[in-house]
């Protein structure tokens, strides 16, 4: 009878069930010993593929394309790297991994039954979720899973951080509530020390309700009908969740400022609490593992640092300082976090042909970039590891670019740091969301009469300032582009002049091919094929006047690539080739014409696009990122001749 219990308890399946209560019954006189062998190794083999089975439930659902790096995770080694490099913790716990799941109609306040595993951080409408399955505006996903708190996290409180969900996120720690966030693409946090049992498990739920295109939130290019430009919807959880143990009086965030003029930099350390009577904080400044600068100071107070013999960031010289803060209370150190900075300068000047110019670090540069959607045809939104993410930078840098627009997504932190690494300077787009305005060119018409809504707006407001907010460490993040084109664009001069008081430290393209205005530091031209310069002055003289002139999209040539194409047919470009050869003269033929558009005002351009996405396939690669259709040598070598008349 104990041994039925067991059988019970332990959820043994009735085969196997059969099995053990043979071997416990087992009579010589009954079963001759040799056939007792043999059922003793069959039964051997059953547990084994048995066991092997439940640690292999998860798979790939639906493929159309994978890349090589998708075909490579299993749930034990998706995604292990810290996720947030620019504010790094020793201690930490990936709660990555396989968690339970299920979509319920929004009315039900919890699942009851979860209808099967997903891969966590891959999107529920993803292939590398597992799941590949398309929630509705009607419906909500839950995600439950427990963990453990390590024993050596005891006195601490206990943090839950999420990279990005989309969109909107209730998170429960044993059914206790512990906070709600809206933001599809921001990361944040929550203290559950609370919500957390003495010992034993814990258990975690989070509901997130998504309505993509059914909804006004930023969204970016997620359709609940992709098609053409517009993709398949992400929902989800889809960056990093971890845990981390923090100290009850701890470093809350860093705000890091450089002066190139100056030649220092500006430190501000954001307690947890504020109360900060005691606290000391240090911040020590490294050259490699050499010390070369360091400052004592209170907590919330502007902290500065002169940097001697300076080394300047650059695409060609990609020096990064590494960064330690410690805080101490009478002494005894309570909290440490590491970082980085960079010394560089992003601004508008005038070059030696009169004409204005993007300048870094004081001199003229010709910005020559892709525009950078950043999907993937497993994960969606999530590149498959960190190496994946790493290589489409790797890409265009080797190809003789020095720059990247991300558009309209913003991606994980690890994507910026890997831009910091390698010197790849970013133009960061905010996500679109709600209807687009008519789009009407220089006409000074920005969107009022689509009848954008007042909580619409508040929202596009609030989740751009948290974009904002959590990027603005990254110092390869040199312009802020609050609009692309018409879409979802609204009280243009208003955004644009917040953004360029909010962040003083960079630059801001708006809009970018959009209803332009004289507001911002540039005027932003789309033309494809193209290339073309911006050229108002017929229509509005008074919007290029001080202005930066750039070309913020072309190009666009397509050549689509048999076995690495998302789907069968309708896939397109700007303008469509047979054969590499006739795409890497045709990509000549249209940066042979920039030279001359710099010597009238141009300043930068940017070639669409990185990688193929979906439908369209006109990338530098293959959506799977298995066939660099231009080699990069000769796009670099077709590439040199822009800079060269940049003064």
């Amino acid at each position: 009878m104990l041994i039925i219990k067991w059988i019970i308890k332990m959820e043994i399946p009735r085969w196997l069930s059969i099995w053990v209560l043979v071997l416990i019954n087992y009579n010589e006189k009954l079963i001759k010993p040799y056939i007792m062998k043999i059922i003793l190794s069959f039964f051997i083999l059953l547990v084994v593929s048995s066991n092997l089975l439940a640690q292999n439930t998860w798979r790939l659902k639906n493929e159309k394309l994978v890349s090589k790096w998708a075909k490579e995770i299993t749930p034990k080694n998706v995604l292990q790297e810290y996720p947030r490099p620019q504010f790094i913790r020793e201690q930490w716990l990936n709660l990555n991994g396989l968690w339970d799941y299920a979509i319920v109609n929004n009315e039900l306040e919890s699942p009851g039954n979860y209808q099967g595993e997903i891969l966590v951080p891959f999107a529920v409408e993803s292939a590398l979720s597992g799941v590949a399955r398309k929630l509705t505006d009607k419906q909500s996903l839950w995600y439950k899973r427990s963990f453990k708190i390590p024993g050596n996290w005891k006195g601490k409180d206990i943090h839950l951080n999420f990279g990005a969900v989309d969109w909107e996120a209730t998170v429960f720690v044993n059914g206790i509530q512990v906070g709600t966030h809206q933001g599809g693409f921001d990361p944040f946090s929550f203290d559950i020390s609370h919500a957390l049992t003495t010992s034993g498990e814990q258990e975690l739920v989070v509901s997130v309700w998504d309505p993509a295109s059914e909804g006004t939130q930023p969204r970016g290019k997620q359709v609940t009908k992709p098609n053409g430009i517009w993709y398949t919807p992400v929902s989800g959880i889809w960056q990093t969740v971890w845990l981390e143990p923090v100290a009850k009086q701890a470093i809350n965030s860093l705000k890091i400022t450089p002066d190139v003029d100056k030649k220092e930099v500006m430190f501000w350390v954001d307690a947890k609490r504020q109360n900060t009577d005691g606290f000391v904080v240090d911040v020590q400044v490294f050259d490699g593992n050499k010390l070369i600068t360091s400052i004592a100071g209170k907590l919330n107070e502007k902290l500065v640092l002169p940097i001697d013999s300076q080394k300047l960031w650059s695409p060609d010289h990609p020096f990064l300082y590494d960064l330690k803060v410690v805080l101490n209370y009478k002494g005894k150190k309570v909290d440490e976090v590491k970082s980085y900075f960079a010394m560089r300068k992003i601004s508008v000047g005038i070059g030696n042909d009169g004409h204005k110019r993007l300048c870094l670090n004081n001199k003229p540069l010709f910005q020559l970039g892709t525009l950078d959607q950043g999907w993937w045809p497993g994960g969606l939104y999530t590149a498959p590891s960190d190496q994946a993410l790493k290589y489409d930078i790797e890409v265009t840098k080797n190809s003789g670019f020095n720059m990247i627009r991300k558009h309209v997504k913003v991606e994980s932190a690890r994507w910026y740091y890997h831009c910091d690494k390698i010197g790849m300077l970013v133009w960061q787009d905010m996500p679109s969301g709600d209807i687009s305005a008519d789009w009407r060119g220089p006409s000074g018409y920005d969107g009022r009469e689509m009848n954008r809504s007042a909580q619409s707006a508040h929202q596009f407001k609030k989740e751009w300032k948290e974009i904002m907010d959590d990027f603005y460490h990254f110092p390869s993040i040199v312009m802020w582009v609050p609009f692309n084109e018409a879409w979802g664009q609204f009280n243009t001069v208003e955004v644009i002049n917040w953004t360029m008081n909010y962040d003083p430290s960079r630059l801001v393209n708006g809009p970018s091919g959009g209803n332009f205005f004289p507001a911002g530091h540039t005027v932003d031209q789309h033309q494809y094929p193209g290339p073309g310069i911006p050229d108002l002055n017929a229509h509005a003289p008074n919007i290029t006047e001080g202005r930066v002139l750039v070309l913020g999209e072309f190009g666009g040539l397509g050549l689509p690539i048999k076995d690495h194409l998302w789907q069968k047919d309708k896939n397109w470009g700007y303008r469509n080739y047979g054969d590499q050869k006739q795409l890497v003269e045709s990509y000549k033929k249209l940066i042979d014409k920039i030279p001359a558009l710099i010597k009238k005002g141009l300043a930068a351009a940017i070639y669409t696009q990185t990688t193929d996405v979906e439908g369209e396939v006109n990338g530098l690669m293959t959506y799977d990122r298995e066939v660099i259709k231009m080699d990069e040598e000769k796009v670099n070598n077709i590439n040199k001749q822009v800079f060269a008349p940049t003064k």
